[in-house]
């Protein structure tokens, strides 16, 4: 028995909400209290740490990011910079010292924040022709290619656009080198593809990284073989995180054929949710608006599913037990959703099936009138709190007004609907805290630079928490193990040198964890 005392818990357990002292058996909580109801659990083989006062939180949750795309970032050309020119330079420098004929991956640019603008292929043809080069934007939904790349991958002139794809064109009609949506698959197809062990290096990084930042388990929504990779991991006993993997659409029919009624594999690992895309994303005006963009008035983005194709493709799934997760950005993309979302409902109604826990993801733009739809359909919102910072910019820009009904999380949470966090990592950092930061304060980190955005969508403190805790274990199924320090929930808890709930907001900022426990061992000590 590992018996922890001397700490302010915050169990998130409506029963017990403080207390000082936990005690631990077989990796799960034993029990929960002061520091002599605990102390009088003490045997022979007990072993007994004193916390000196410190903070414990249960194991924080993200709920949506891609476990091998972060980890590749890490070694890529860091594109996320607030001058073009800055981008470039680095993409020179990762050339100087690559071999030819080696691709040059990169991530994270945003033409919304350069003055120079949006690039082309010759712009990276000047940087080099014998590297393939490759730069995936922010939003993950529009990618640059240099003409090396381009020809590669097979696209020219002659090329047409893939269907919920774009092949931007020069007056000429020649690629551009931008490549939106699913037109990125063109490049992305002949890509090196790592091998199994090297997934597994990459996954162990990123687990790593991970823990560092007080997450315990994560919602994924990777490409497939990381799957493979994890069930090694797992099977290996590598894995430490709690992983809820999310189904690609291609991959469906194999999980219903292999994996017909187990979707938990461990206790580390489980099949989550089927992922569709209703639309794109604000940054490329991809996202699918109710009214155009403003300044662009014949731009209503891209929809990229009708309600009746996701009903098609979400019944099947849900016969076999497995929730829908799909990506809506735009306001009318989420309308869209929420129609699917109720021939999805009178469907399990009519099968006699139970309500299965499905989300939508993102959700950044809503009205007030499907925000009360989406509450009646008991949808969950997974949305990601650093994206209403880093896109306000864009976001006023493009929407203007109606960014009043924009990252509307106070506004989903009176009206009932279950909200859950993440960062979509790598298009933002996974740092579960500074996700918290952002969700009470609307702020940039850069305080000092603006005020806070539309402050009647911030969220309470113990609100916010909840949204990276007891609620994902909720949607996940889970609420019963996980998101809550409580007798028999596993021990998967973080320690920390100050109380998130009561500093200075802008001391969120910079707080990590000093320790993290998962299954009642310590996996991360200062």
């Amino acid at each position: 028995m590992r018996i922890l005392i001397g700490a302010l818990i915050h169990t998130q357990n409506p029963r017990i909400p403080e207390a000082t002292a936990l005690a631990i058996e077989e990796g799960r909580v034993l029990a929960v209290g002061s520091d002599d109801q605990m102390l009088a659990l003490v045997h022979s083989h007990s072993e007994i740490e004193s916390m000196e006062g410190r903070i414990i939180l249960p194991g924080l949750c993200d709920c949506h990011l891609h476990l091998l795309e972060y980890g590749n970032y890490l070694s890529k050309v860091d594109c996320e910079t607030h001058t073009r020119a800055v981008c470039l330079e680095r993409i020179h420098q990762r050339v100087a010292v690559t071999p030819p004929g080696k691709w040059i991956l990169g991530h994270g640019w945003n033409h919304n924040r350069w003055a120079e603008g949006l690039g082309n292929a010759r712009i990276l043809d000047e940087i080099s022709e014998v590297h393939p080069i490759y730069l995936t934007a922010k939003s993950l939904h529009t990618a640059w290619a240099n003409s090396s790349a381009l020809q590669l991958a097979g696209i020219s002139a002659d090329t047409p656009d893939p269907k919920g794809g774009k092949i931007e064109r020069d007056a000429a009609g020649s690629p551009s080198g931008i490549l939106i949506e699913s037109a990125m698959q063109l490049v992305e197809r002949v890509l090196p593809v790592p091998t199994l062990d090297e997934n597994i290096r990459t996954l162990n990084l990123t687990q790593e990284r991970l823990i560092e930042f007080g997450l315990t388990s994560v919602h994924d929504f990777d490409r497939w073989d990381c799957f493979s990779a994890l069930q090694r991991m797992d099977e290996n006993h590598q894995l430490f995180l709690r992983v809820l993997k999310g189904i690609p659409q291609d991959h469906l029919d194999e999980v219903i054929a292999q994996y017909p009624a187990k979707h938990e594999f461990s206790d580390q690992l489980f099949i989550g949710s089927l992922k569709l895309f209703s639309d794109g994303a604000l940054g490329s005006r991809t996202a699918a608006m109710l009214s155009p963009y403003l300044g662009d008035p014949a731009n209503l983005g891209m929809l990229l599913m009708e309600a009746d194709e996701i009903f098609r493709i979400g019944s099947r799934a849900v016969q076999h037990g497995i929730t829908l997760a799909i990506h809506a950005i735009g306001d009318r993309a989420n309308r869209v959703v929420l129609d699917a979302f109720k021939h999805i409902r009178d469907f399990e109604k009519s099968h006699g099936m139970p309500h299965l826990r499905h989300r939508i993801e993102h959700v950044q733009l809503i009205e007030p009138a499907d925000q009360k739809r989406m509450a009646d359909l008991k949808i969950i919102a997974s949305m990601q709190p650093l994206h209403a910072i880093s896109d306000r910019g864009m976001a006023q820009r493009y929407w203007g007004e109606r960014c009043a009904d924009a990252y509307a999380w106070q506004s989903l949470n009176q009206k009932k609907v279950k909200i859950i966090f993440g960062s979509d990592a790598p298009v933002e950092t996974p740092n579960p805290l500074l996700g918290l930061y952002a969700s009470i304060t609307r702020k940039s980190v850069h305080a000092e630079l603006q005020e806070d955005w539309f402050p009647h969508q911030r969220l309470t403190r113990s609100q916010a928490l909840a949204a990276y805790t007891t609620i994902p274990a909720f949607a996940s199924g889970h609420e019963n193990h996980f998101g809550r320090i409580a007798p028999s929930y596993f021990a998967d808890l973080i320690i920390l040198d100050k109380d998130p709930l009561t500093i200075p907001a802008e001391e969120l900022i910079n707080l990590k964890p000093s320790a993290v426990m998962i299954t009642g061992q310590w996996v991360k000590r200062v």
